[in-house]
C-alpha cells in the first residue's frame, strides 16, 4: 500500500511539474473572460455612463463572447488532432493578449461605437478561445495517468476559479476607481507572457501515450502514434451514443448556467439591491471560491477513487451535480434580498453583518461544490471514450454547442426579464426547464457507456498490434481499424 501511494504521488507531481504553465495560462484568460462576463455592470458604464445598464446589449457581448469561441472551436478544432498542441496554444494565445489588451484603448462615454468596439475585440478574444480547451483536453490525456484526472481537471478549474475571483474583485476594485484601461492592459500583457513561458518550457508529449493498450510500445523512442479518424471510425466512436448524449446535454445545461451569472449580477448590482460589484467579488471569494475548492479539489479526488476501476460511475456522479447544483442555484431568486443604498451595497463589514448575506453564502458555496463535480467527471468520460486522435474534435463538437448554450442564457434571460417586466423569478422558473433533458439523457448513458468505452479498449488494442509490427515505422495515416 505504500508503495502505491509513493507511486501516485510521484505521478502526481511528474503532470503537474510539466502542466505548471499551463495552470498560469488558464489563470489570466480566465481573468479576461471571467473580467467580460462577471463586469457586464460597469462595462456597461463605461459605454453609457448616464444610463441604467442596457441589459440586452450586455447580453449580446457576452453571446457573441461565446459563439465566436463555438464557430472556430468546429471549424478548427480537427487541427488539433493533426499539428502540434504546444504550437497551437501558443498562436492562440498571442491573439487573445492582444485582443485584450486593444480593449483598454476603447473610448470611455461612446454609447453604440464603444459597444461595437468590445464586440469586434471580444469576438476576437472568443474566436481564439475555441481552441483553447480543446487542445488543454488533448494534452492532458497524452500527460495526465487515468487515475488523475478528475484531481487535474479539479485543480485546473480551482486556478480558473481562483484567477477568474481574484480578477474580478482587483477588475471591480479598478473600474470601481476609474482605471478599467489599466485592468485590460495587465490581463492581456500577463496573456502573452505566460504564452511566451509556456513555448519555452513544454515539449509535444506522444499521442496515446496513457492509454493502457499502447503504453508498452510506445516507450519505445522509434515509434510514434500517428493514427488518422475516417469516416468508418468517426460514425462507431465520436457518434457513439454516449458522445451523443454529452453532445445534446451540453446545450441545455450551459443555457442554464449562462443564465443564472447573468441574471444574479443583475439582480443584486441594480436597484433596488445595489450590492457594489467590489462587494460582489469579496462575496463570490468567501463563500464560492471555498465551495469551488472543496468540490474541485477533495470531490475530484473521491471521484477518481471511485472511478478506478468502474469510470461508469462518474455518470451518476454527473447526474446529482447538475440536480443538486444547479437547484441551489435557482434558490438564489427566492429569498428576500435587502434593499440598500449604493454606499451601503459599497460597504463589506454592513453587508457580512446581515444574516441573509450568510444564507446567500451558504446557497452558494453549496451549489459550487456540487456543480464542480459536472466538470471534474465529464472531461475524464469523454476522454474514456474517445480515441487519442479524436480528443481535439469531440471536445470542440461538445465546446461548440455548450458555448451555443451558454450564449444563448444571457441573450434569453434578457429576452425574458423585458418580457416579463424584470421578473426575475419568472424568468429563472422558465429557464429552469432546461436542466431536464441533461438528467434523462444521463440516465439512458449509464446504459450505453460500458459497449462505447469497450469499443475504444477493442480499436487501440489492434492498433497496438499494428504498431508492434512495423515497429521503427511511423503508422501511416491509412492504417484504419475497422470497428
Amino acid at each position: 500500500m505504500e508503495n502505491i501511494n509513493s507511486n501516485n504521488s510521484a505521478d502526481s507531481i511528474s503532470y503537474n511539474r510539466i502542466l505548471w504553465p499551463i495552470y498560469f495560462l488558464n489563470g489570466f484568460q480566465s481573468i479576461a473572460w471571467g473580467g467580460i462576463i462577471f463586469l457586464i455592470v460597469p462595462i456597461s458604464r463605461i459605454m453609457w455612463p448616464t444610463e441604467p445598464t442596457h441589459a440586452l446589449e450586455m447580453g449580446i457581448l457576452i453571446a457573441v463572447l461565446s459563439w465566436s469561441a463555438s464557430v472556430s472551436g468546429l471549424a478548427f478544432g480537427h487541427l488539433i488532432d493533426k499539428y502540434s498542441r504546444k504550437k497551437i496554444i501558443v498562436i492562440i494565445s498571442i491573439f487573445r493578449g492582444l485582443a485584450i489588451v486593444m480593449l483598454g484603448f476603447a473610448l470611455e462615454g461612446g454609447g453604440s461605437s464603444s459597444w461595437i468596439y468590445f464586440l469586434v475585440f471580444i469576438s476576437i478574444f472568443g474566436m481564439f478561445a475555441g481552441l483553447s480547451w480543446p487542445a488543454v483536453i488533448s494534452l492532458s490525456n497524452d500527460i495526465v495517468p487515468k487515475a488523475f484526472r478528475s484531481r487535474f481537471f479539479g485543480v485546473y478549474e480551482i486556478v480558473r476559479s481562483l484567477t477568474m475571483t481574484f480578477g474580478f474583485l482587483i477588475g471591480a476594485f479598478l473600474v470601481q476607481n476609474g482605471l478599467w484601461r489599466q485592468y485590460f492592459w495587465g490581463t492581456g500583457l500577463g496573456i502573452l507572457i505566460c504564452a511566451l513561458i509556456f513555448a519555452i518550457h513544454n515539449d509535444e508529449p506522444k499521442r496515446g501515450a496513457q492509454q493502457e493498450e499502447l503504453l508498452h510500445i510506445l516507450k519505445k523512442k522509434d515509434v510514434n502514434y500517428d493514427f488518422k479518424i475516417n469516416r468508418e471510425t468517426m460514425l462507431k466512436t465520436m457518434l457513439s451514443k454516449t458522445n451523443k448524449v454529452a453532445l445534446i446535454e451540453g446545450i441545455f445545461t450551459q443555457i442554464l448556467m449562462g443564465s443564472i451569472n447573468f441574471l444574479i449580477l443583475n439582480l443584486i448590482q441594480n436597484e433596488p439591491h445595489n450590492i457594489s460589484e467590489f462587494s460582489t467579488s469579496i462575496f463570490m471569494i468567501t463563500f464560492g471560491l471555498t465551495g469551488g475548492i472543496v468540490g474541485q479539489l477533495l470531490l475530484a479526488r473521491l471521484s477518481d477513487k471511485l472511478a478506478k476501476e468502474r469510470p461508469i460511475i462518474r455518470i451518476p456522479i454527473i447526474i446529482v451535480a447538475i440536480i443538486g447544483g444547479l437547484f441551489t442555484f435557482i434558490l438564489f431568486f427566492f429569498i428576500p434580498w435587502p434593499h440598500l443604498t449604493i454606499e451601503q451595497g459599497k460597504n463589506v463589514a454592513f453587508l457580512m453583518a446581515l444574516p441573509i448575506i450568510w444564507l446567500m453564502g451558504s446557497l452558494f458555496f453549496s451549489s459550487r461544490s456540487i456543480f464542480s463535480l459536472y466538470m471534474v467527471n465529464q472531461s475524464p468520460l469523454l476522454q474514456e471514450i474517445n480515441l487519442p486522435e479524436a480528443q481535439g474534435q469531440i471536445v470542440s463538437w461538445n465546446q461548440f454547442l455548450e458555448n451555443f448554450g451558454r450564449g444563448m442564457g444571457p441573450l434569453l434571460s434578457g429576452i425574458l426579464l423585458a418580457m416579463t417586466s424584470m421578473n426575475y423569478q419568472s424568468t429563472i422558473l422558465i429557464i429552469a426547464l432546461c436542466i431536464l433533458p441533461g438528467v434523462i439523457l444521463w440516465g439512458f448513458a449509464i446504459k450505453w457507456f460500458p459497449s462505447d468505452a469497450y469499443n475504444i479498449r477493442e480499436i487501440l488494442k489492434g492498433r497496438a498490434d499494428i504498431l508492434e509490427s512495423n515497429e521503427g515505422v511511423s503508422s501511416p495515416s491509412d492504417h484504419q481499424i475497422k470497428p
